[in-house]
């Protein structure tokens, strides 16, 4: 590849894994649909390299929320056994399904996501005593974080434990079929199941996609589906993305996050699923 693509295919994941970053996803979920559809690069290629991007967007954007005191660390170890287990169960799935499969699966999991956000647009903090027989109790996962946007400590507790357990192992295997670093189903599932702040959701989501990713990483590699050439400056444009995403999610009012998570879910869904149909997207792949 030439100076010229090189230049872009960083631009683009830098862009992308910002959004990511301020969204807690990663920057997956969208460098799958822009390689695919703007550059033309075989499915399974583009979620290699996506991969490779998720573990680096991790790293980059997981120590400003944790200075920030976000993410809530214990909450992310016990989730990820399940996520870690559902990402192991995909790479046995990895080639048997079809590339139609992939373009329609990942689209009914972006518009499900977003139906999901766009239903509980008012966060209440929850002021009452928690419920000392829940796991959230026994194992110490209630918390709280600065809200730099209100001005104040935002107390949160966790509930429905092993529903959210659940839920990871599916966004588990999901993310080792897709490469989309599992966060457009963890944080619907910590906002809805969990019931976490959005910010918080956001910040724990991207603490675990890089653990999420590297166990599936492994996979592609062996089946070839890790082109140097493009995971290489997509990896350097999503760490540079990643700190950015970080600091600008710090710092954003969580109503307003919470709408554009769904603007850009919904329109990623479009795109995927008129790719699924074989529709010709202008500027996309033939």
């Amino acid at each position: 590849m030439d100076a010229s693509g090189i230049f872009w295919l960083f631009a683009a994941a830098f862009g992308a894994s910002a959004l990511g970053g301020v969204l807690g996803m990663a920057s997956g979920i969208f460098i799958v649909p822009i390689l695919t559809l703007l550059f033309g690069v075989d499915i399974h290629v583009a979620i290699g390299a996506s991969i490779i991007s998720v573990i680096a967007c991790s790293c980059g954007s997981a120590a400003p929320f944790l200075k920030g005191r976000l993410t809530n660390v214990r909450l992310a170890i016990v989730l990820e056994t399940a996520t870690t287990l559902g990402a192991l169960t995909g790479v046995f799935l990895i080639g048997i399904v079809s590339t139609e499969f992939l373009y329609g699966l990942f689209a009914a999991i972006l518009a499900l996501s977003a139906q999901q956000m766009l239903a509980r647009r008012r966060e209440a903090p929850d002021t009452g005593a928690p419920d000392a027989a829940s796991w959230a109790t026994a194992l110490r996962l209630h918390s709280s974080f600065p809200d730099r946007a209100q001005g104040r400590e935002v107390h949160y507790q966790v509930g429905r434990v092993p529903l959210g357990l659940s839920l990871m192992y599916g966004a588990g295997l999901i993310s080792a079929l897709l490469g989309i670093g599992s966060g457009v189903l963890k944080i619907p599932a910590m906002d809805a199941a969990l019931r976490l702040p959005i910010k918080v959701s956001s910040a724990t989501s991207n603490f675990m996609i890089g653990v999420t990713a590297a166990a599936s990483a492994g996979a592609y590699f062996v089946r070839g589906d890790i082109d140097i050439g493009i995971a290489g400056p997509v990896a350097l444009g999503s760490v540079a993305g990643a700190l950015l995403g970080a600091r600008l999610l710090m710092g954003l009012p969580a109503d307003k996050l919470r709408l554009f998570f769904v603007i850009v879910l919904a329109l990623l869904a479009v795109q995927m699923l008129l790719s699924a149909l074989g529709v010709s997207i202008p500027g996309g792949p033939a």
